[in-house]
């Protein structure tokens, strides 16, 4: 139920090996016998836009992007399950997967969870609205800093040349 161009652009695997040798993926992963990755460019514009960009990735997509020359613009924040219990209910819940799935993302979730710590923050997922709450929190905390704001350095520029022209009419004045 996938719609090309709105979840995903959808290539066919000779032309997404390419873009990968292209150096056009700015992540990529072969994952359950599919490859998914993340094309550069519409994240470069986006990010010069002020525009954050949001990734549903593992953690080895995300050591890419950190890695990348984007990584200045990198916030990591990795979502725990309140326990594995409760993973595997939320799984079966969604109703998309098989049992062979299941399982299959069941035996990977530890090797996951296992890189917790190479993540500047993590959440334990224990009750939703509380969760996204904090998201936002964070989310927000990183916009405001000086790194991430496009044009910050422009505005105090033109604050600095007003001062000093008001401060030339004051001397001149006197």
């Amino acid at each position: 139920g996938e719609v090309d161009g709105k979840d995903y652009f959808f290539v066919d695997e000779t032309d997404f090996k390419r873009q990968v040798r292209d150096g056009e993926m700015l992540e990529h992963a072969h994952v359950f016998g599919k490859f998914y990755g993340s094309p550069k460019g519409p994240v470069e514009v986006a990010i010069a836009k002020g525009q954050d960009v949001l990734f549903d990735i593992d953690w080895q997509g995300a050591q890419q992007i950190s890695n990348s020359a984007l990584q200045e613009h990198v916030l990591s924040i990795f979502i725990l399950p309140p326990s594995i219990t409760e993973l595997q209910r939320r799984l079966e819940g969604r109703g998309q997967d098989t049992a062979e799935t299941i399982a299959k993302r069941m035996q990977k979730s530890w090797d996951e969870i296992s890189h917790w710590s190479g993540y500047d923050y993590v959440l334990i997922n224990d009750d939703l609205d509380a969760t996204e709450e904090k998201l936002k929190t964070i989310v927000t905390t990183e916009r405001l800093r000086r790194s991430q704001q496009p044009g910050l350095v422009e505005h105090v520029r033109a604050l600095q040349t007003e001062f000093e022209m008001n401060n030339d009419l004051q001397v001149i004045g006197k």
